[in-house]
């Protein structure tokens, strides 16, 4: 899908921008805060890499082994997504939180500090004429703007799809859409923009009352939300990886169609599968009435495929079985 690409790209360039600056605050600052952000950026820049991988993979034509074509790349290439958030960012956001934590319980250093840092074993002292606080505030209020720009591209994406399929609300789309790519993207800029808020929130108030814990707990806190989202996001994922069928109305719909001609006598044993984003594969046996020929029922056959992907344009698939 066009629009899924240009909301990853859109993702990929913020993200990527964001993660640079991001990690340049955390070693002026030693933030904890910012540090669980720069895991959570970096984590969704390769993320969205993985999702550009996923649609060019799942463009390739259907051949001999995979007959039904690649679309399922999609659906893998985005529960991998899934499980790097979960595990790099989310876990190790978590975990850099919780440890601060104690460290500032303890009496030890867990905010941002204008002193000597120490980071994988090296000592050093930011020489800047200004707080470098500030660097924080900046790096984060510019991150909120970038998450923002590109939030709005994929709820854009997702909106149209909405209005397409009837969806109500985003709870139901959420359920309901098999473009995980523009699902990923959404969820990944929201938590973002949570992300940033809180860090935000977590260094101001750590430096406005000069007590850590504040800048500690925003660390555990994004780290937290980043692994519930990315476990929910799993879950979708997995259901569709598993062959989910469409949703029963449109299930209906299609019975519908092929019950309402002339010619057949009843519909048996309706299924449908998602095999790639927007890409259904439908398979009903039918019982056509007594006195059709050979060629006739072919025919009707032809009809009713014609008939099954003009009303639903995600059938790409229809394979009628005369009983």
């Amino acid at each position: 899908m066009a629009g899924s690409r240009s909301v990853v790209m859109a993702a990929l360039i913020a993200n990527g921008a964001i993660a640079v600056m991001k990690f340049v605050g955390f070693l002026l600052t030693a933030s904890p805060a910012m540090l669980s952000e720069t895991y959570h950026s970096i984590s969704d820049t390769g993320n969205q890499v993985f999702l550009l991988i996923g649609i060019r993979y799942s463009g390739r034509e259907a051949d001999a082994r995979h007959p039904f074509g690649y679309g399922k790349a999609q659906f893998f290439y985005s529960f991998l997504v899934s499980v790097l958030l979960f595990g790099i960012a989310g876990w190790e956001s978590a975990t850099h939180g919780f440890h601060k934590i104690q460290e500032a319980l303890g009496g030890g250093h867990a905010g941002p500090t204008t002193g000597t840092i120490e980071f994988l074993g090296f000592s050093y002292t930011p020489q800047i004429p200004f707080d470098p606080v500030y660097v924080n505030y900046v790096v984060l209020l510019g991150a909120i703007v970038f998450e923002t720009w590109a939030l709005w591209k994929a709820r854009a994406e997702m909106r149209k799809q909405m209005d397409e399929y009837g969806w109500e609300n985003y709870r139901e789309a959420f359920s309901r859409t098999s473009d995980v790519t523009t699902l990923t993207a959404l969820t990944e800029d929201t938590i973002a923009l949570g992300g940033a808020g809180l860090a935000l929130f977590g260094i101001f108030l750590s430096r406005q009352l000069g007590d850590p814990i504040y800048d500690a707990v925003a660390a555990l806190l994004i780290g937290l939300m980043l692994m519930g989202f990315a476990l929910a996001l799993a879950w979708q994922n997995k259901r569709l990886l598993l062959g989910e069928s469409v949703a029963p109305e449109r299930q209906a719909e299609i019975r519908s169609i092929v019950a309402s001609r002339d010619d057949v006598d009843e519909v048996h044993d309706l299924r449908t599968v998602f095999f790639g984003p927007g890409q259904i594969l439908v398979t009903v046996d039918v019982d056509f009435e007594l006195g059709l020929d050979t060629k006739e029922i072919e025919a009707a056959i032809d009809d009713i495929e014609d008939a099954v992907t003009a009303a639903e344009p995600d059938v790409l698939r229809v394979y009628v079985e005369a009983t």
